[in-house]
């Protein structure tokens, strides 16, 4: 089998349907986006031999983000999107429980802390990206509405989970210096 069509020599993509597409639409930004996203999880994953159980919710997350971007390439539901609202739920269950564990926040940090939880909070500000290059196909195209909605969730959970990774290190958070009292 070879790995290469030549179609995108001219610039074109296949999306799902089989229309083609120029490399630069903004569908194809989005589902591009969730790729990088998918795979500077993977690189995440290799970071964090010490958390087995958080090394299996993020290769779920890879596996859902797989999911999204099918359905991001996907022009419309005729071939049944795949990405649903039972994602959502889920993380946010994750979300209340790693939420809960470090200390309740007053102020902004800055993004940092053990090396781990710096590429988590990276990957949260792709995600964040990611989110926006959705909204901005949303607002050209129809898209499955899960997709968003989990995404937006999605940032919350990896911002979750490095405030978590720092907690269990023993890292303390770098507090933005000019803050003001913003969460009560």
């Amino acid at each position: 089998m070879k790995l290469y069509t030549k179609t995108g020599d001219k610039g074109l993509t296949r999306i799902i349907g089989g229309q083609k597409v120029r490399k630069n639409a903004i569908r194809v930004e989005a589902y591009g986006g969730v790729d990088e996203l998918n795979s500077y999880l993977g690189v995440v994953i290799s970071d964090l031999p010490d958390y087995p159980a958080l090394r299996m919710e993020l290769v779920e997350i890879q596996q859902i983000l797989f999911d999204c971007g099918t359905d991001l390439a996907t022009p419309d539901d005729s071939r049944r999107y795949r990405t649903d609202n039972a994602y959502t739920k889920w993380l946010e269950a994750k979300i209340d429980q790693y939420a809960d564990v470090p200390p309740a926040l007053k102020e902004f940090i800055l993004p940092g802390g053990v090396p781990s939880a710096a590429k988590l909070q990276y990957c949260r500000t792709i995600a964040r990206r990611v989110e926006r290059q959705v909204v901005a196909l949303q607002e050209v195209e129809p898209i499955n509405e899960a997709v968003l909605t989990f995404l937006n969730r999605l940032s919350d959970y990896l911002y979750a989970i490095a405030r978590y990774v720092n907690h269990e290190e023993g890292e303390p958070e770098t507090v933005y210096r000019r803050n003001k009292t913003i969460f009560h």
